[in-house]
């Protein structure tokens, strides 16, 4: 089974998007790959960060990697701070990764720009983020498009040093959802949903309940055309609509298109919600019964320990390769 990794950050409540886009695919991974996944807190803080608040995302993100379906009999869930090995690795990887290709990153750029001070945690992170890959000798990393070339540095990263020390690091390759990996902004259909933006009606959270689905879904713009058909261009609000009737009904698009010939939008917008809203009760449900539990404590302890079993071992092939360390062969 090829080994699998991902992880997403504890900031902000997880979208539709990102259910679709990744939670979902998750899950179907799980079944026939060795997974991990991993709850990075120590990249949450390249930006500030309240403390309590993001204490409790971190349990609220883990019970809903859970209530989506990930099963931890099969994965290994953890939070990347109690695995020390991350931080350890990530220092020896910003050794030999360069200044250059660290600002050449589009996402540095993108969160850099027009500040006058940026902490250099954000300049860094990516050579972290090869860290959590290479630790678990990943063959798969799940990204969305936006990360494939921190996918690309870690490979030349994990290339480099092959080369220079030993041959230790597996080279990742990036698996890119074809479907659900840009579900976009219910209000700007040109733009990817995103939890950090500032508009409330642009994005479905997962925990939102049913009556605010449906006024979220009711105001999504769409166009003057009136003619439900997938048209990503030209009809960018209603394809989007239409993508995620799709992958939470499992009804091809064609099939869905046909559905509501001679129908308005308002009927399709109140079935879209009302489908979006039906899907995700389950998973709410399971996710308040689990939040506060004592459950949820033991998942991530076990995960932790498995993890860090593995991550460590990794850790001291990469050290004695340097020569670092006291007595070590």
């Amino acid at each position: 089974m090829a080994k699998i990794f991902s992880g997403i950050q504890p900031t902000g409540i997880i979208t539709l998007g990102n259910y679709l886009g990744a939670l979902k695919q998750f899950v179907e991974l799980q079944k026939d790959h060795e997974t991990l996944f991993c709850i990075v807190d120590q990249h949450a803080i390249t930006l500030p960060q309240n403390p309590t608040e993001l204490r409790k995302a971190i349990r609220s993100l883990a019970a809903i990697y859970i209530a989506a379906g990930l099963d931890p009999n099969q994965s290994v869930l953890f939070v990347q701070s109690d695995v020390p090995a991350h931080a350890q690795l990530g220092w020896i990887l910003q050794c030999i990764a360069n200044l250059g290709e660290l600002e050449r990153m589009t996402q540095f750029k993108d969160k850099a720009r027009g500040k006058e001070s940026v902490p250099a945690g954000l300049l860094t992170y990516p050579p972290l983020m090869a860290a959590d890959i290479l630790l678990y000798n990943t063959e798969i990393v799940p990204v969305g498009e936006d990360q494939k070339q921190h996918i690309e540095l870690t490979r030349d990263l994990a290339e480099r040093f092959n080369k220079k020390y030993r041959e230790i690091f597996t080279i990742p390759e990036a698996k890119i959802p074809k479907t659900g990996a840009r579900i976009k902004s219910l209000q700007d259909p040109t733009k990817k949903m995103s939890k950090s933006d500032t508009n409330s009606k642009a994005t479905i959270r997962i925990l939102d309940d049913e009556q605010t689905i449906i006024k979220k879904i009711k105001s999504a713009v769409t166009d003057s055309e009136g003619i439900v058909r997938y048209d990503e261009e030209h009809k960018p609000g209603i394809s989007n609509l239409l993508a995620i009737y799709s992958l939470i009904s499992g009804k091809s698009i064609p099939e869905l298109e046909k559905a509501y010939i001679g129908k308005g939008y308002g009927d399709f917008k109140h079935d879209v919600a009302l489908t979006v809203a039906k899907h995700l009760q389950p998973l709410q449900t399971k996710y308040h019964t689990l939040v506060q539990s004592k459950e949820l404590d033991e998942i991530l302890e076990a995960g932790a320990k498995k993890a860090n079993a593995i991550a460590n071992k990794t850790l001291r092939k990469v050290e004695n390769a340097m020569g670092m360390g006291f007595r070590r062969q």
